[in-house]
């Protein structure tokens, strides 16, 4: 990847770096006026603390009995023993002054690093109103989000047929987008979960046909990544009148498309489970001890474009990369990149689990990259994977690939769109912004 030249960023990302290093610079020095004792004791039990507390929650994950109750009570008193200790040597004024600042230069950093960058977004196209839209509704979806919002009515309102599907009987909704396809469809969109949407969304790229996303689920993370708006579902309906179009990719996990995340390992180990939809985190807490230490579950090899990631407990492949480098990043800036992202994780004890919490992206554990094409495999015949949260198993090896600019996406033209992604944090790149100077080449 090519660093970027800041030599030409503008002056309000270099006044945003500098800001940057002057909190840094404050907060070290915070840690200096307390003197060599006391800022060493603030800097080695704040990072002492945070390694305690991703230590407990490792056992509290991975154990049962002693263990995790041990684990709870380092989660629930590594933070209190903190602000005892701070008390006690009366140094959390500046604990909490040296945290602000940091907290400070950090957010101006990842300003001044979004300030240098110049938007880079989806390509919309204006497009005109499809004359026979037809919108696919689960009533249920969301804890009833279509009857709430009233959505049968303004779709109908809008020109659209609407085909509500029946909660008491199992359908096949990609059957029934082929369907509206042959009786002359020009539009699909559907009012219900990602699972659903990528069903439908695999239909309507067949058939080159627009579709359209009404955030009518639970989460709804591809319409928050397509800009849309999540809390007002009947918003989304504003594109049969007044839309836009965008090509994004599609993934493909085993020949079947998803529009989010294919997940292998412990969490698709976890959602195979007939008590995870009736109560998520019992089950959840139940059965990582057997599927994190080895006892139960498959430890997964991948094969990347570039890299071989070798017994990993648990691997999400995405539609595109989260633009976060840390592992937990939940939004991606752009769904038409042509490229998987791909996040393996393997941690067998608790300092592993310690320095996944302070390394984040950089701890060994982790592994955080791109690939047009992932091959999972297994000793197992058959292995577990939750495609956009749907419990499936699929036969071994299991290849994930895109699909470039498959899907039209009718979206509103007015809408809230997606909130600029923070970028990742190099603070090579904050200081060479700060002196408006080209980045220098690793070992350059």
């Amino acid at each position: 990847m090519a660093l970027p030249d800041t030599s030409g960023a503008p002056r309000r990302a270099r006044l945003w770096a500098l800001l940057a290093l002057v909190c840094a610079v404050l907060a070290a020095v915070t840690l200096v006026a307390e003197g060599i004792v006391g800022g060493l004791l603030v800097l080695v039990v704040g990072v002492a603390g945070a390694a305690l507390t991703a230590m407990g929650t490792w056992w509290v994950v991975s154990h049962r009995g002693a263990v995790r109750l041990i684990g709870t009570l380092l989660v629930v008193g590594a933070p209190v023993a903190i602000l005892l200790i701070y008390a006690q040597e009366d140094l959390w004024l500046t604990a909490l002054l040296a945290i602000a600042l940091w907290a400070a230069a950090v957010a101006c950093a990842r300003t001044a690093l979004r300030a240098a960058r110049r938007p880079d977004g989806m390509r919309a196209v204006a497009r005109a109103a499809p004359r026979n839209p037809v919108l696919i509704m689960n009533p249920k979806s969301g804890g009833g989000k279509v009857g709430r919002f009233g959505l049968v009515e303004k779709g109908e309102a809008l020109g659209a047929r609407v085909v509500l599907l029946d909660p008491a009987v199992v359908t096949d909704v990609a059957a029934l987008a082929r369907q509206a396809v042959a009786d002359g469809a020009d539009l699909l969109g559907v009012a219900g979960g990602d699972g659903t949407q990528a069903r439908v969304a695999e239909v309507a790229a067949e058939h080159d046909l627009p579709f359209l996303v009404i955030s009518a689920g639970t989460r709804n993370h591809f319409a928050m990544d397509l800009g849309l708006d999540r809390e007002d579902p009947a918003r989304c309906l504003d594109a049969l009148a007044d839309g836009e179009e965008l090509r994004v990719d599609l993934g493909v996990v085993g020949g079947q498309a998803f529009v989010n995340t294919a997940s292998f390992g412990v969490y698709a180990e976890i959602v195979q489970r007939p008590e995870y939809r009736d109560a998520k985190a019992d089950s959840a807490l139940a059965a990582l001890p057997d599927l994190l230490l080895g006892y139960a579950g498959t430890t997964l090899d991948a094969v990347t474009d570039e890299k071989r990631l070798e017994s990993q407990q648990a691997l999400l492949v995405s539609n595109n990369p989260y633009t976060s480098s840390e592992p937990m990043g939940a939004r991606r800036s752009r769904l038409d990149l042509g490229e998987l992202g791909v996040l393996g994780i393997r941690v067998n004890n608790a300092a592993q689990a310690a320095e996944v919490a302070l390394r984040g992206a950089r701890a060994a554990g982790l592994h955080v990259l791109t690939s047009r094409q992932v091959v999972v495999r297994s000793d197992a015949e058959r292995i577990a994977v939750a495609v956009d949260g749907e419990a499936l198993t699929m036969p071994t090896p299991v290849t994930c690939s895109i699909r470039p600019g498959a899907l039209r996406v009718l979206v509103p033209r007015l809408r809230p769109g997606a909130p600029a992604a923070a970028p990742p944090m190099q603070w090579s790149e904050v200081l060479a912004l700060a002196f408006n100077r080209p980045v220098a080449a690793p070992g350059g």
